[in-house]
């Protein structure tokens, strides 16, 4: 009981929504049957009965007699509907499909709480006061009750509603079968889970991120060995190494093919330390140069790799890397729990999302999808004197349409994810597409993105910050373009999105909350949020991640370049 009554208000809002919704549509449809605004009081009369079981959800007598209460007034509303309809023949009595309708809400609400047999009771009251009701009135100098057309109509949504009640019974008596004796699986990943956060917090530094490990170990091998530069290298599938962490006076772009003819590819195969006259990086230093290449070996497991390098020759003798690799023997087990960890937060948040999607999708888009049909129905048939019911309608119409479209935008987003094979620049630019052109954005990318890879976690919430300020653009900002830039040059990564909006003033991240996410991100992965105006309109936020080589080489040339005067000076 105590977990059945805090999940109630949950489900009290989407609740207290499909009635308003109901409510609407059966309104609009008893109006256009009968023409006559005095029957919509038999709707006001439904909304009142049902208010009980929204205002008290949690009170069993009060919502039990709400449900019955509804399903009288139901009755009572479609024989009289019917009545007013003045139809005749075999299309007498369709006007009760007007209110029927409505039918779905108690019974729904009874098969969600799985009170089978209350819904089986509201179903015979139901059907009770529609054929006592019919009995009593009279239409066109007969009882309603001797209309065929009245009884098929009645019949139908009976029918209907015990069906679906029959159905998700069913549904849940075979879930309920299959369910037993088999583990619940969030149970157990709930328990290890809270297992592993006890365990993190006893470790040095209470921390399980692969980027502060690889620097710590960096840090420590500088004391015991002459490092001028260095890296940790974890895989990241496909044959290729990321980049974790690195440490010199200079960016190095290292090698990260596993396939290539290196001391580093010989290192991950063998799972032995390897030295070299050569350097490991893509970009050859001159002069003599000293590497070596530790593997971070974890059981049979290689989880990574280490390499450090001198400007020297001979730096690495057999007692100095006895003292590397003594270091990093209890460092690789401490990389792979973090990377293990990385790996199932990134699993439990995709699983996540993907079922996040399916809900939304299954649930609330397509019941407004419903409702938009029956709004389509309804101006199909309305009446050339009743221009105003008519606008009313179509500005309902596409309020509808407005709610599906973010719908969609948000089941994309939450599915949106950094393709193995197509990389991040691909995936910002999807997505930068789809919401541009669902918000009539005129949308202009700029990419440049390497072979190289940076880590899946990394890759994740670099396009979330870039999906959140697209967002932000096409919601507030009322812009006409969007700029989207995406530079990724591992470790190196710059993405940039610019719009022609009216601006955010001096708003800082603290004051937006989506700003305030974006910020918790790049701080997540060591990168830094930029948000700054853009001229003559709009703004500009940036994440960047490390350091570009390209700007390196440009403040190079500049300091190579400085206290040279120019003869001309225009």
């Amino acid at each position: 009981m105590p977990a059945s009554t805090a999940s109630q208000p949950q489900t009290q809002p989407l609740a207290a929504a499909a009635r308003a919704v109901l409510l609407a549509l059966v309104a609009a449809l008893t109006l256009f049957a009968t023409g006559e605004p005095a029957c919509l009081w038999w709707i006001a009369l439904l909304g009142v009965a049902g208010l009980p079981a929204v205002l008290a959800p949690q009170h069993r007598l009060l919502g039990l007699l709400s449900r019955f209460a509804e399903v009288v007034v139901l009755g009572l509303a479609a024989s009289q509907v019917a009545a007013d309809t003045h139809l005749s023949g075999v299309t007498s009595g369709l006007g009760a499909s007007a209110v029927l309708p409505y039918l779905a809400v108690p019974v729904t609400v009874t098969a969600l709480r799985r009170r089978f047999r209350e819904g089986a009771a509201l179903l015979a009251v139901a059907a009770a006061t529609l054929l006592i009701s019919a009995a009593f009135t009279e239409v066109d100098g007969g009882r309603q009750l001797g209309q065929l057309g009245y009884l098929a109509v009645c019949a139908q949504w009976l029918i209907l509603a015990g069906l679906g009640l029959y159905t998700a019974g069913t549904f849940q008596r075979v879930v309920r079968v299959r369910g037993e004796g088999k583990p619940q699986p969030y149970a157990e990943a709930t328990r290890l889970l809270t297992q592993l956060r006890t365990v993190a917090r006893q470790l040095p530094g209470a921390t399980l991120d692969p980027g502060g490990i690889s620097e710590h170990l960096l840090e420590e091998l500088r004391v015991v060995a002459k490092t001028d530069r260095g890296a940790v290298l974890s895989a990241s599938g496909g044959g290729r190494l990321v980049v974790l962490a690195q440490v010199g006076a200079d960016r190095v772009d290292w090698e990260t093919t596993l396939d290539a003819d290196s001391a580093i590819a010989d290192a991950w195969a063998s799972q032995q330390p390897q030295t070299s006259t050569r350097s490991q990086a893509r970009s050859q230093h001159s002069g003599e140069v000293s590497a070596l290449i530790v593997p971070l070996v974890a059981g049979v497991r290689t989880v990574g790799l280490v390499v450090i390098e001198a400007d020297t020759p001979h730096a690495y003798p057999p007692p100095v890397m006895s003292r590397v690799t003594a270091l990093t023997g209890p460092a690789a087990l401490r990389l792979e729990a973090a990377l293990l960890f990385d790996e199932v937060r990134s699993l439990a948040t995709n699983e996540e999302r993907q079922r996040l999607a399916r809900e939304i999708h299954d649930g609330v888009a397509q019941e407004l999808v419903m409702v938009g049909y029956g709004i389509d129905n309804a101006l199909a048939t309305v009446h050339d004197d009743a221009e105003e019911t008519a606008e009313s309608l179509r500005m309902l119409r596409q309020e509808v349409t407005r709610v599906i479209t973010e719908l969609r935008l948000s089941l994309f987003e939450l599915r949106s994810e950094v393709d193995r094979h197509g990389g991040l620049a691909a995936a910002i630019a999807e997505y930068a597409r789809t919401v541009g052109a669902s918000g009539g954005l005129r949308v202009h990318l700029s990419l440049d993105e390497s072979t190289a890879r940076l880590p899946a976690a990394t890759e994740a919430e670099l396009l979330r910050i870039a999906q959140e300020a697209v967002t932000n653009a096409r919601k507030h900002a009322g812009a006409s373009n969007l700029w989207v830039t995406c530079e990724v040059d591992p470790p190196y990564a710059q993405i940039e999105v610019s719009d022609d909006g009216h601006g955010i003033g001096d708003q800082h991240p603290e004051g937006h909350y989506g700003l305030a996410i974006m910020a918790e991100r790049a701080e997540r992965i060591r990168g830094r949020l930029e948000i700054r105006p853009r001229q003559p309109s709009g703004t500009t936020v940036a994440v960047v991640l490390g350091s570009s080589p390209r700007r390196d080489k440009v403040r190079g040339s500049a300091a190579a370049a400085e206290g040279e005067k120019p003869e001309d000076d225009h």
